[in-house]
């Protein structure tokens, strides 16, 4: 007769899926960290940023990926007659080139098509970002399978809107360690009304920082604060295998409190995010707003995908009672080789 377990069916189901996806999280965390492969050099995005500093005048910068003394062969196309004001002016930056100059839109920019030459022949993204005079800002994504987008003559409220929902669901879709903090959470709090409670902690928290730091009203060096990130989830991962031996702390009796304070931190690191978009000037507050709630939505897809499938791996498997303990010793490692890349890259 199998014995029986002390965790509810809905813990042990999330300890399962969990240590997957911690463990898939690992091996990503140690392809990203690793500065000798070629690979892991393409998978940093490209940047190009277009400011329109007087009509028809325009500052370009591109920031390509580097490996060594090479960069990776990436150049900006425009499908109408745009004229060099300026030569291009080159500085590495050890993992990057920064490459500057000035343009003319003899034909006007708006409605012009830019591509990345070479994207598709790699394997990175690049975030293209035009700012006009008006205030209009537009931001899109590349891909090797799409390296080329239309700049629109104008955006209305609603594309202003969808836009950076867009955004805010992809950004917390890709950043692993907000997503694995979430999922840390959910293996302390095992009561859905505490869930909930915390959850929205978690949410109110990072929606401040979020608002203050993209406004310009506080500041955080970004490499400190993603140290911080990493270490947060560290700490949670050692209050799982506390709870699970049956010891009581503040993130145990009370996990929205400690959701709150990593909540701030959190949002930190997804204002980065944002800054780096940039912001209309016609359209700061909705843009702000739709990002937010972009976050929220990526946030809630993810919890959804964990309760699913929690739900579905109940019906098929018996689950070990040791699952949430292992569960917890994943994502420490992961944390903590976080944290050691993070601290080192301040340090040294």
């Amino acid at each position: 007769m199998r014995p029986r377990s002390s965790s509810t069916p809905l813990a042990q189901g999330l300890g399962t899926f969990v240590g997957a996806v911690a463990f898939a999280l690992f091996a990503l965390a140690v392809v990203a960290g690793s500065s000798v492969t070629a690979a892991a050099h393409e998978i940093r995005p490209a940047y190009l940023d277009i400011r329109e500093d007087a009509p028809g005048e325009f500052s370009v910068l591109l920031k390509t990926p580097m490996q060594g003394d090479a960069r990776l062969a990436l150049a900006a196309v425009f499908s109408g007659k745009v004229a060099a004001i300026t030569p291009v002016v080159s500085r590495p930056t050890g993992d990057a080139m920064i490459q500057t100059w000035r343009v003319r839109a003899i034909e006007p920019l708006a409605g012009q098509r830019v591509a990345i030459d070479g994207l598709r022949s790699s394997m990175t993204d690049a975030l293209v970002r035009v700012e006009f005079t008006d205030g209009g800002t537009w931001v899109e994504r590349l891909t090797p399978s799409a390296p080329e987008a239309a700049i629109p003559a104008t955006l209305s409220t609603l594309e202003v809107a969808a836009t950076y929902v867009h955004h805010g669901i992809e950004h917390i879709l890709f950043g692993f360690d907000h997503l694995l903090f979430v999922a840390a959470l959910m293996l302390i709090v095992r009561e859905w009304r505490v869930l909930v409670k915390t959850i929205t902690a978690f949410t109110v928290a990072h929606s401040i920082t979020l608002t203050l730091a993209t406004l310009g009203w506080v500041a955080v060096p970004s490499t400190p604060m993603e140290a911080m990130i990493a270490l947060s989830i560290l700490l949670l991962a050692t209050e799982i295998v506390r709870k699970e031996r049956g010891q009581s702390s503040l993130t145990i009796t009370s996990p929205w409190v400690v959701a709150f304070a990593f909540g701030l931190l959190h949002g930190f690191g997804f204002a980065g995010a944002l800054l780096d978009l940039g912001l209309p000037r016609g359209d700061i507050p909705l843009a702000l707003l739709s990002f937010n709630i972009g976050v929220e939505i990526g946030q809630l897809l993810f919890i959804a995908a964990i309760l699913l499938a929690v739900h579905s791996i109940r019906r098929i498997l018996a689950i070990p009672r040791q699952a949430i303990v292992a569960s917890a010793y994943v994502i420490g490692t992961v944390a903590a080789f976080w944290s050691i890349e993070r601290l080192d890259s301040i340090f040294l």
